[in-house]
């Protein structure tokens, strides 16, 4: 099957960096998986017949047909995964989500803001991404790597870059190595935070990036929100802050803008 550049397709071809993908992922005879964009099913065959309730989830018409005639009984939906509703899957099962996929890199931010906003029915996911982005995920503060992604993982998940994966292991072969990052989903559920309002204040506090958290906030949705009570220091920028920080602003910007705690 030919790759099709504008979906992204790099298929990946060595399978000693399969074998080590799925033995990270390490799947059990009653986990619920998502595949997202099996493509010629370098993993789908072993994730098939390691687990009883599989899904897939693939754009391209092609694969999907392909997959059909290798396994028949496969159950596979040919639809962009950001419009797959991970929530039926959920309630069918009544048991946490677990994801996987070596995902179109242009989609990366989109997919794992899907992660964000299914989060309490999600146990982990495993994703194929560039090298330079898993380094954004794990970034240090301070840092020109530290940004939204870097703050909004570390609430929500505990997140390891397990592995880097050569560029040479794909057909075509891309113009960068990859790495096989793994996010194992936190328990928020008492955590005393909104998780919309939070996604909210990162992107507000990281809106102006050169700005101090005063100027950014004051260009923002939360322009209206009075600080004067809040002990906190304003004229940090945002990649100086921790995620405690964000924590509090949070629950602090909830509370006067929402006008509740949660």
């Amino acid at each position: 099957m030919k790759p099709i550049k504008r979906l992204g397709q790099n298929f990946l071809t060595d399978k000693n960096i399969t074998t080590k993908i799925l033995t990270e992922f390490n799947t059990l005879r009653n986990d619920v998986v998502v595949e997202i964009g099996p493509g010629t099913g370098a993993l789908t065959v072993d994730l098939f017949n390691s687990c009883d309730n599989f899904y897939a989830v693939e754009l391209d018409p092609r694969a999907v047909e392909e997959l059909k005639v290798k396994l028949p009984k496969l159950n596979i939906t040919n639809k962009d995964f950001i419009k797959f509703d991970l929530t039926e899957v959920y309630q069918k099962h009544q048991q946490k989500l677990r994801i996987i996929g070596n995902i179109p890199y242009y989609l990366t931010s989109s997919i794992v803001f899907k992660m964000f906003e299914n989060h309490t029915i999600i146990s982990d996911s495993l994703f194929m991404v560039q090298l330079e982005v898993a380094k954004r995920f794990t970034a240090q503060m301070g840092t020109k790597d530290y940004s939204i992604l870097t703050i909004l993982l570390n609430y929500f998940t505990e997140t390891e870059i397990c592995f880097k994966v050569s560029k040479n292991c794909f057909f075509p072969i891309p113009k960068i190595d990859s790495a096989i990052v793994h996010l194992h989903f936190k328990d928020l559920t008492n955590d005393g935070v909104n998780p919309q309002t939070f996604i909210k204040v990162v992107k507000a506090a990281f809106g102006n990036r050169r700005k101090t958290l005063k100027n950014s906030l004051s260009n923002s949705m939360f322009k209206e929100v009075n600080f004067e009570g809040f002990d906190f220091d304003f004229t940090k920028r945002a990649e100086q802050l921790q995620l405690t920080d964000f924590i509090n602003l949070a629950k602090y910007i909830h509370e006067v803008y929402y006008g509740r705690t949660n």
